[in-house]
């Protein structure tokens, strides 16, 4: 009766700390999918001229976020045992938790990361076009190019010859 008992009990700690678990994870995951996505849209709609491009990425980045963290999260808590004491299921608890949220920050940091870049690519195309339009290109090597120019002639020199004078 003792073993039945206690094989009992710790299968009603191994699912008590699921379900903690479950709720934790599943919170986590939507109050910083809703909070990204309220702030990323601010972001988004400064990398994406068009408004409605802007919310639309923001809304699929959303979804997106709440399907890979959602599923990793369901996949970082797979035990196949049941635990013998409630510190031992606290603890792995604990160590799940924190490989989510560390999941969940690299997640975050190359969302950001990959929005730089376009933001930079985007910036940089629109000051490399500024700056075509008011500086001229200079002759690169290439076909026609000569390094030494020839020297000025006499003629260059002293300039172009006065217009001839008809009454004269």
């Amino acid at each position: 009766m003792h073993t039945t008992l206690l094989a009992t009990t710790t299968e009603a700690t191994t699912i008590g700390i699921y379900l903690v678990y479950a709720v934790i994870a599943v919170g986590l995951v939507l109050h910083l999918a809703r909070t990204l996505g309220r702030n990323g849209e601010v972001f988004l709609k400064n990398v994406f001229p068009d408004e409605g491009l802007a919310t639309a990425i923001n809304q699929l980045l959303v979804i997106g976020f709440y399907l890979l963290n959602l599923g990793v999260a369901l996949l970082l808590y797979r035990v196949d045992e049941t635990y013998e004491t409630t510190v031992a299921a606290v603890s792995e608890l604990a160590l799940h938790l924190g490989t989510l949220l560390a999941v969940l920050a690299v997640v975050h940091l190359t969302n950001v990361w990959v929005f730089w870049r376009i933001r930079n690519h985007g910036t940089n195309r629109a000051r490399v076009a500024a700056t075509r339009a008011t500086v001229q290109p200079t002759p690169m090597p290439g076909a026609g190019w000569n390094p030494n120019p020839p020297a000025p002639t006499a003629a260059a020199a002293t300039g172009p010859m006065p217009p001839a004078n008809p009454a004269g």
